[in-house]
């Protein structure tokens, strides 16, 4: 795929990632945090839904302290851009504009998640259990990520899929980690363990820690692991690796935009000491990801989607 085709294909193959693994992350957090609800807590229902809603961009409104109304407004709500079902619509919005770059397996599950989620959400507001439409993503974007991984060729296309995925995943997991320790009572073991299962970790990190349910740990395993898929670090390795791949077969040199971006973020992720961080200001750290992440996304789109013209005919 040369570079003319990158700049009407990256475009689409990154969006629909990143909306994609942006509606999972969703789901992942509505599942770990509704099922909360069923355990006693000192943290009321609206300081929950509160948090909730900042974590996945919504602005807080009357229906956030009922879990049922909030619940709904965020699977299903298909005027804000940031419920689970508008962005599976942007997810396969961008994908019909590939159809012809990404298997049609993938096409199909996208396609048959989409119609799912559309009828479940205009059947949630009756439906006694909300948390279908939830449980229809989750098991839907195993699916759709594996027929990816094995149905597509990985090529330029596939690795602009995986620095989408994963610059989402980078910035939703800090966000997620900053509105935990940024809370205004002291966290319960209840509330990490939610932590944990937003971010599919609680199995992975009792393997690694046991049960103890320490803050640190926590914040550790979230930040700086670097084997399991749902950490900032991995994450961080894997827009590494997808760039690496973009730059070798596209011929395009990299500038040092990109590189020192990159390089600062693995750096503080490989480098640096959870102690460190929190003795200092885990805030401002988990600002600093948000922010490389996003000079990242900036510096990749202007280098392959948004380039000047008379660069295409160089190439």
């Amino acid at each position: 795929m040369g570079t003319c085709m990158l700049s009407r294909v990256a475009d689409s193959m990154y969006w629909m990632s990143r909306y994609f693994e942006r509606a999972d992350h969703c789901a992942r957090v509505l599942e770990a945090n509704y099922n909360l609800m069923l355990s006693p807590s000192n943290v009321s229902t609206e300081q929950r839904w509160l948090r909730i809603a900042a974590c996945l961009g919504f602005q807080p409104d009357a229906s956030i302290g009922d879990p049922q109304l909030a619940m709904i407004r965020m699977t299903s709500d298909t005027k804000g851009r940031a419920s689970i079902v508008s962005c599976i619509s942007s997810a396969r919005e961008n994908a019909s504009q590939v159809r012809e770059q990404i298997s049609s397996e993938m096409w199909e599950r996208l396609n048959q998640l989409y119609h799912e989620t559309t009828q479940s959400g205009l059947r949630v507001q009756s439906d006694a259990d909300p948390l279908r439409l939830v449980t229809t993503i989750r098991e839907g974007s195993y699916r759709f990520y594996g027929v990816t991984d094995q149905t597509m060729n990985h090529d330029e296309g596939w690795q602009f899929i995986q620095f989408g995925k994963y610059m989402e995943r980078a910035c939703a997991i800090s966000i997620l980690l900053d509105a935990h320790f940024s809370a205004a009572i002291p966290e319960e073991d209840l509330e990490w363990v939610g932590l944990l299962a937003s971010c599919s970790a609680f199995e992975a990190y009792c393997k690694v820690y046991t049960a103890d349910f320490s803050p640190e740990r926590i914040a550790e395993f979230l930040l700086l692991n670097a084997e399991f898929p749902y950490t900032v670090r991995y994450a961080a390795e894997r827009m590494l690796a997808a760039l690496d791949a973009i730059a070798e077969a596209s011929a395009v040199r990299r500038p040092a935009r990109i590189e020192r971006t990159i390089g600062q973020l693995r750096a503080s992720l490989a480098y640096s000491h959870i102690k460190d961080i929190i003795a200092g200001d885990i805030h401002q750290f988990l600002y600093g990801v948000i922010e490389q992440c996003w000079q990242l996304h900036a510096a990749v789109h202007e280098l392959y989607i948004d380039y000047p013209i008379e660069s295409a005919f160089e190439a």
